[in-house]
């Protein structure tokens, strides 16, 4: 979903939501292999809340499970939110791929766990390592992922 700034509070109750570019089509493509979580740190949201603010957007559907501060009880980049996650999916952190927009909470934070990074920028900075690299726009998604058994 598109942060928008004018807008606080709950999500669902801002007067338009946005999904990101690229991110229904991407999600379609990855939904067949891929089970999808959400992990976000909206802290004025519950986990309904953000299901119905994907609905508005015609996401909800694609969206398996859905992590936030207030039902994980930590918030990103903490160990913690993201061994939550890990524990509540019942895999393993190689099994697991963290995409966020946020270097350091959710790439960094994701690694922190052993999980691999994906940050998705779309400004013209990358950054590569073992344990992470960039994508400038989520269609770019599907072709980054097979190269994991690099």
């Amino acid at each position: 979903m598109r942060d928008i700034p004018a807008f606080s509070g709950p999500m669902v109750d801002w007067p338009r939501v946005e999904a990101m570019d690229g991110a229904l089509e991407t999600l379609k493509y990855l939904g067949g292999s891929w089970q999808i979580a959400l992990a976000t740190n909206a802290i004025d949201s519950t986990e309904s809340q953000i299901r119905n603010a994907l609905h508005r957007a015609g996401l909800d559907v694609l969206i398996d499970k859905i992590y936030c501060t207030r039902n994980t009880g930590h918030a990103k980049p903490s160990p913690e939110f993201f061994r939550y996650i890990l524990d509540d999916l019942r895999l393993h952190s190689s099994q697991v791929v963290m995409i966020g927009d946020s270097f350091d909470n959710d790439v960094l934070g994701a690694n922190r766990v052993g999980i691999f990074g994906i940050w998705l920028n779309p400004g013209t900075e990358g950054r590569t390592s073992l344990t992470y690299r960039t994508i400038h726009h989520l269609r770019m998604l599907p072709a980054a992922l097979p190269s994991f058994d690099d």
